[in-house]
């Protein structure tokens, strides 16, 4: 069979992102952020597909010249449709709609959760890279989600626990931000934390039954903590970053643990990822190797690189599409919902 060449966009909140790949290894992986929400505490869609309109097509013009690639030798566009910002989406979908035609090859639809989990089959050019075996479990943890999925096959992914409420890294961002050390909060909560006191403060646990999570009770108990802190001591988030860092992080990596332990007993799969932005915390990756050493799991962790909002992941999991003949009708429009389609 001849090679697939296959380009993928994703642009489904603030990062703009287009890879190349020969099968399904990776050829270029190219992303713009954008630095703009910094001043607001958060993303602001507007500016987010304002950016994205700027930043997709020398993006994918970078994507196709370090890879060595003509778009005349390309097999197909795939693009994420969803869940994520609608006016992010739109620049992503509409861009991928017209190059595909332009060009006369197929659309490839990919959801954005779904790409999360396939980072796992990526592969580099001469790399040794290990993929999870069917079925595995996956830990999907970013600013948006938190769930704990069975993963049967690329296309048959089941949903057995997740978030009744705030996500793991949504928990983290507005922690951050009530603390006032900036946005995006969990590279700067990982990087405090490592100078931290796990154990120096303890914040409440929620109790949901099985194996669904909730954060919005411990943001809650944060907030209510510092305020009363702060009342008997003005500097006090100045003089106990770290350990306030350390302590937040050690919770809310606890309260991801205890249902994924839940899962595995309850599945007997012992093979387990990670995957989404929060697969990048220290705490959290420290926590899969003691699991792995205490409980016999054979894990996996993605790259750095493939952690946050990438094109890889998307292009992966077109390539899988692409064989089955998974073709998306160039109709088809964005969603913005959480779900697995």
């Amino acid at each position: 069979m001849n090679d697939i060449y296959l380009l993928s966009i994703e642009s489904s909140c603030d990062d703009t992102s287009a890879a190349v790949l020969r099968n399904d290894v990776l050829l270029s992986n190219v992303t713009a952020s954008q630095a703009v929400h910094e001043a607001y505490g958060g993303v602001v869609p507007e500016l987010a597909s304002r950016a994205h309109q700027q930043n997709v097509l020398p993006v994918v013009d970078q994507a196709l010249k370090k890879a060595g690639v003509a778009k005349e030798q390309l097999s197909a566009v795939a693009f994420t449709r969803g869940p994520g910002l609608m006016g992010s989406l739109l620049v992503g979908v509409n861009f991928a709609k017209g190059f595909a035609r332009s060009l006369g090859i197929p659309l490839i639809d990919v959801n954005h959760l779904q790409g999360h989990i396939m980072a796992h089959f990526i592969k580099s050019e001469g790399g040794d890279e290990v993929a999870p075996p069917f079925p595995f479990l996956c830990l999907l943890v970013s600013g948006g989600n938190s769930q704990i999925v069975k993963v049967n096959a690329y296309n048959d992914m089941e949903v057995l626990g997740q978030t009744i409420d705030d996500a793991a890294g949504e928990a983290i961002d507005k922690c951050s931000k009530v603390m006032g050390l900036g946005y995006p909060g969990g590279p700067i909560i990982d990087r405090l934390a490592r100078q931290g006191n796990p154990h120096a403060y303890q914040f409440a646990e929620p109790h949901i039954p099985g194996l669904d999570y909730s954060f919005s009770g411990l943001k809650t108990s944060f907030l209510y903590s510092l305020r009363k802190w702060v009342e008997a001591e003005p500097d006090f988030i100045e003089n106990h970053k770290t350990d306030i860092a350390a302590s937040l992080e050690f919770t809310i990596v606890d309260i991801l643990m205890k249902k994924l332990k839940m899962a595995v007993k309850q599945t007997g799969i012992k093979h387990v990822a990670v995957a989404g932005g929060v697969s990048a915390n220290n705490g959290l990756r420290n926590a899969f190797y003691d699991a792995q050493k205490r409980y016999g799991w054979t894990i996996y962790i993605p790259k750095f690189s493939y952690t946050t909002d990438n094109a890889a992941m998307i292009g992966v999991t077109g390539y899988y599409k692409y064989l089955d003949g998974e073709f998306c009708d160039i109709n088809a429009p964005a969603f913005s919902k959480v779900t697995f389609q």
